[in-house]
């Protein structure tokens, strides 16, 4: 997070260091502890944000943007200052929602070097990083009269952090800020632009996100930002984000060109502080040790269950197949006169030869009376 509103002595330091160090990404970070010793404080930015260890807060609603789509006719500037461009932002825009009254001071981008699967935003969601990221500088103007003085105090400033990812199509609100890079190409040019709806860059749900107590993310890393980091993220086109990658330089114009490039500051230890939601975590069960090796027990005897089940059932089939077999050939081993076509013949009435008359068949007399003999049959004639 940048600033505008530095005392001249520190605006004068910290863009020597700029400068010198160019895009200040990952490149002499160690260092800025030595300089400004809040850099080195327990309550750094940016910061990853592991969602499961983070605590629901019911009493986080939604914010509001105020004045945001109010532009008037007075038109924005866009500044080079040799770290990332930045937009001042009118008094009249604040943000509602917060415990105090915060009006708007500036508006700037971080990015990286357009390496493929390399990161530019500077807070992580479990680990991983987006393309570019948007920041919204607030001062707390209820309690404090200038960004100046509130800055250096614990409750001075508020921040909105919007996550940048690339798409197909280009997102036409950047395109308010990115057609005018090529006319701040070198540190300390600026342009004056149209002015146009602010709000039109943040991301449609502004009731879920993330909430904690951080710092600024370039020196003199106060620790007086109250972040707040939306869990919806914006989506700008590759070439718009390429544009913004490769256009600008963190050199004077007439100095060695300094692309400016990965100028995100790495994520800073959480230490012992919460970061909040505002909307309840998706139940997420943590097993311990023990509950994992009981799972996995339970899985690989379940697993040799199934096999037992498996194992019974075939061999059941096959038995009951192999049975089936058996009576199939009991029923085929019957004889062969069964099974043959007979080869007997047919038998073949009787006819009556030419010129003869059948005779007739002689009737067989029986008697019943024991010891009577049957009378002789008569010749015939």
């Amino acid at each position: 997070m940048d600033l505008v509103g530095l005392s001249l002595p520190l605006l004068l330091v910290f863009w020597q260091w700029t400068t010198t160090t160019g895009a200040a990404g990952s490149v002499g970070q160690s260092k800025w502890a030595d300089y400004f010793p809040d850099c080195g404080g327990k309550a750094q930015s940016p910061v990853d944000v592991a969602t499961v260890q983070t605590q629901y807060d019911p009493s986080l609603g939604p914010l509001t943007p105020l004045g945001y789509s109010q532009h008037g006719n007075k038109p924005f500037s866009l500044y080079n200052n040799g770290h990332t461009v930045v937009v001042p932002l009118p008094g009249w825009m604040g943000l509602g929602g917060l415990p105090w009254q915060f009006t708007a001071v500036q508006m700037h981008l971080h990015w990286g070097n357009g390496a493929p699967e390399a990161g530019g935003s500077e807070h992580t969601i479990n680990g991983q990083s987006s393309a570019a990221e948007l920041h919204v500088v607030h001062y707390n103007s209820e309690l404090y009269p200038n960004m100046s003085v509130a800055m250096t105090q614990q409750d001075g400033l508020a921040v909105l952090g919007v996550l940048i990812e690339t798409g197909e199509e280009a997102n036409q609100a950047f395109w308010n800020i990115l057609n005018y890079l090529g006319r701040i190409r070198h540190a300390g040019q600026s342009v004056s632009i149209p002015a146009f709806d602010v709000q039109s860059l943040l991301p449609s749900d502004l009731g879920r996100y993330y909430r904690y107590n951080g710092s600024l993310t370039t020196p003199p890393c106060f620790q007086s930002v109250l972040w707040t980091l939306f869990t919806e993220t914006v989506k700008i086109s590759h070439t718009q984000l390429m544009k913004l990658e490769t256009v600008l330089y963190a050199s004077k114009e007439d100095a060695d060109r300094v692309v400016m490039q990965d100028n995100y500051r790495t994520p800073q230890p959480l230490n012992d502080r919460t970061i909040l939601s505002s909307f309840p975590l998706e139940s997420v069960k943590v097993y311990t040790a023990g509950e994992i090796a009981a799972i996995v027990i339970g899985a690989l005897c379940g697993c040799v269950g199934v096999a037992v089940i498996i194992r019974f059932i075939v061999k059941t089939i096959r038995f009951f197949k192999h049975l089936h077999n058996e009576r199939v050939l009991v029923n085929s081993s019957t004889s062969s006169w069964d099974v043959l076509p007979s080869v007997r013949p047919a038998p073949v009435p009787r006819t009556m030869e030419p010129g003869k008359e059948l005779k007739p068949d002689v009737a067989l007399n029986t008697t019943t009376e024991p010891g009577k003999k049957e009378d002789p049959v008569p010749p015939s004639v």
